[in-house]
């Protein structure tokens, strides 16, 4: 990420969710902070209202699309079609640590964010012996071409004979059409790099939204001071954005149709959000 205010104000939330996904049993203690406790209740007190008026759950909506993504992941790993996961703007996402978990030395897991966050749970983690060779956290910028803490320099410590993944979630939505465009070729023409090369991250369709979901963009708009991007206006129009962008295959998942998340789907707010994943 860059000093840019679109994507320094990643950070608010990166603290809420990283306490949301601990109070939900989905984290790990370590990255439970104080910070984060107070910023999830004052998050959570404005989502009360718009589930009040609207019916739609935040919570639901987040266990999701984590866990799609998750099982997405999970799969292509399972399958031998991934051994290096670089996830961009991690923030407190506990996912590094579970994956790390559960394949081991199978896999290498890279946390990247900007230097503030990636400093922070970088000690986190380190303090909580959570850190290894196969599990890092470092800084890079994923808006810069080039430099020492671009995703090239970053792609030039791995091994080109393994298939990779890269993984946004929650991050799209605070870039404007234009830098996501940018972003996701960049993405492309790195993910060519390997034999095999996966792309996974939330999205949102604007034609698919109720009053609750908007009320929603408009509380987290606020919550972040800034606007939140919805770029599609139908799944169609994703598919095509990411095969422009230079992936080979494109899918959006819907929660009901991945066997992980289907029992959350039926819940209100769940149904919001889609995995999207792309290959090369």
């Amino acid at each position: 990420m860059s000093s840019d205010t679109s994507t320094e104000r990643v950070s608010p939330t990166a603290y809420a969710t990283g306490y949301m996904w601990y109070r939900l049993g989905m984290s790990h203690p370590a990255l439970a902070t104080a910070e984060g406790k107070r910023l999830d209740f004052a998050f959570g007190l404005l989502m009360y209202g718009v589930k009040r008026v609207s019916g739609t759950s935040f919570d639901a909506m987040m266990i999701a699309r984590h866990k799609g993504i998750d099982a997405r992941l999970a799969r292509a790993i399972d399958q031998g079609r991934v051994g290096q996961v670089i996830e961009i703007a991690a923030g407190l996402s506990p996912r590094g640590i579970n994956f790390a978990k559960r394949y081991g030395k199978k896999i290498t897991y890279i946390e990247t964010d900007l230097a503030a966050m990636a400093n922070t749970k970088r000690k986190l983690l380190d303090d909580a012996g959570l850190l290894s060779d196969h599990h890092r956290v470092i800084e890079i910028d994923a808006l810069n071409d080039k430099g020492p803490k671009s995703l090239a320099a970053l792609v030039k410590t791995l091994d080109p004979n393994v298939g990779t993944a890269i993984i946004t979630e929650g991050l799209m939505s605070y870039l404007d059409g234009d830098t996501a465009r940018d972003v996701w070729r960049r993405f492309a023409r790195t993910l060519k790099k390997f034999p095999h090369g996966l792309y996974l991250s939330d999205v949102y369709i604007r034609g698919e939204h109720d009053v609750g979901s908007k009320a929603f963009g408009a509380v987290l708009g606020r919550f972040v001071k800034g606007k939140i991007h919805v770029h599609f206006e139908a799944a169609s129009q994703a598919i095509q954005a990411l095969r422009s962008s230079g992936f080979r295959t494109t899918a959006v998942h819907e929660p009901r149709d991945i066997p992980e998340t289907r029992e959350i789907a039926a819940t209100k707010g769940a149904d919001r959000v889609r995995v999207l994943e792309a290959t090369t």
